[in-house]
């Protein structure tokens, strides 16, 4: 499947207020799957002497999960809602830092889906370059989260 390109600005795919909307755009998704892109600069949060931490990756990549589901639920007319990271078993990442000026792809793709809980297979490249890699468990909330007392506003 072709990748289209997304319409919506990230902070509208993502239900997080500045400075936690951690990536820049999404640049293409499908049914499946969905590219995001972050470039780290001197206003990146996190962003120490050497660069962003590496072990930061796995929330890009989080985000770009949020993202892919944000954008599903707007292109069926829904809410974007809340969702939680569950965990991974193995997070691999090839590089210490993310460092100022690099661009990162964060890619996302559906492995598994059991409502309300989904598996993607993530990674991030950096140039053309495996950077980091994981297999992201991810929970998406329904409304009966909000009607508990949680996310509210």
């Amino acid at each position: 499947m072709v990748m289209r390109p997304c319409q919506y600005p990230i902070a509208t795919l993502l239900p997080h207020r500045p400075p936690m909307v951690l990536l820049d755009k999404v640049t293409g998704y499908d049914d499946n799957s969905l590219i995001a892109e972050v470039t780290i600069t001197q206003a990146s949060l996190f962003l120490g002497p050497q660069g962003v931490p590496g072990h930061v990756g796995i929330e890009y990549m989080a985000q770009a999960c949020g993202a892919y589901a944000g954008a599903q639920a707007l292109d069926s007319g829904d809410s974007v809602k809340i969702g939680l990271l569950l965990g991974t078993r193995d997070y691999r990442v090839m590089v210490p830092y993310f460092r100022r000026g690099d661009r990162l792809l964060i890619a996302v793709a559906m492995v598994f889906r059991d409502e309300p809980v989904a598996a993607f297979a993530c990674s991030i490249t950096i140039g053309g370059k495996i950077a980091a890699e994981a297999q992201l468990k991810v929970y998406q909330a329904g409304d009966d989260w909000l009607r508990l007392g949680h996310g509210g506003k």
